[in-house]
């Protein structure tokens, strides 16, 4: 991620710069993690250059006063070093271009791109492993045809509202379930869902497009599970470690 960075505010290496972009090439997660990290470039370049309206550098200086002394000086990506009043300013900015803004993408949102068909080949079981070679930042799709005969039939990657996200799909008895994780920081709790805790892992559980739907984090990621299947049988599978193979 540092390098992503690096490469989008052009202070990365040359030595460096090649591999990045074949990688980025070849990802369409890290493909808009980086145009998103462009953007926030743009943004806080813009910010710095914008006169502070009196009455936000008054209220930023007034909350300066009350709080405890910090540095002067905020650096938000990579070679930005702003004022503390522009940084304020920029930093609503910043979020907001992060991570969607209030139009950002909601579970239901995941929730219905899982619903959508698969366009890639299922992914293989990795050897000696309970993964599966399919991932989102690091975090793994499980294998869960050995302990519940749910077997992967495809792969679905695109993006939920500015947000890139994978699906995973299985298919057991005619019955199909989809396996969401986005990309970047976790979304929002969807309000309404009912609240369950299983193996120390806080669950939610709602009903998206007529199907049961459960949602939790791994990683810091956001997962989604929904499909035609039983609300208990998803809990089951999304609480599965896979015998401490699956890292949440």
């Amino acid at each position: 991620m540092a390098e992503l960075a690096a490469l989008a505010d052009g202070s990365l290496p040359a030595a460096r710069r090649g591999a990045l972009e074949a990688r980025v090439a070849a990802s369409p997660e890290l493909q808009v993690l980086l145009e998103r990290q462009r953007r926030a470039i743009t943004v806080t370049r813009a910010a710095a250059t914008e006169p502070v309206p009196a009455s936000l550098q008054a209220r930023v200086e007034g909350s300066i006063g009350r709080a405890k002394p910090r540095r002067r000086r905020v650096s938000l990506v990579p070679g930005l070093a702003l004022g503390s009043a522009v940084a304020a300013a920029a930093a609503i900015v910043l979020a907001l271009v992060l991570t969607g803004g209030p139009s950002g993408p909601t579970v239901a949102d995941a929730a219905r791109f899982a619903a959508t068909p698969p366009s890639e080949p299922a992914p293989h079981r990795l050897d000696h492993s309970a993964k599966l070679a399919a991932r989102v930042d690091g975090v793994a799709f499980p294998d869960l045809a050995r302990a519940y005969g749910w077997r992967p039939v495809g792969v679905r990657r695109g993006v939920v509202n500015g947000r890139a996200a994978t699906v995973v799909y299985y298919e057991k008895g005619g019955q199909r379930i989809g396996y969401a994780i986005l990309a970047g920081s976790a979304l929002p709790s969807p309000s309404g869902a009912q609240s369950v805790e299983r193996r120390g892992v806080a669950f939610k559980t709602l009903e998206v497009g007529g199907h049961p739907t459960v949602t939790w984090q791994r990683l810091g990621h956001t997962c989604v599970l929904t499909g035609a299947t039983s609300r208990s049988q998803l809990l089951t599978l999304a609480s599965w470690r896979g015998g401490g193979a699956l890292r949440y």
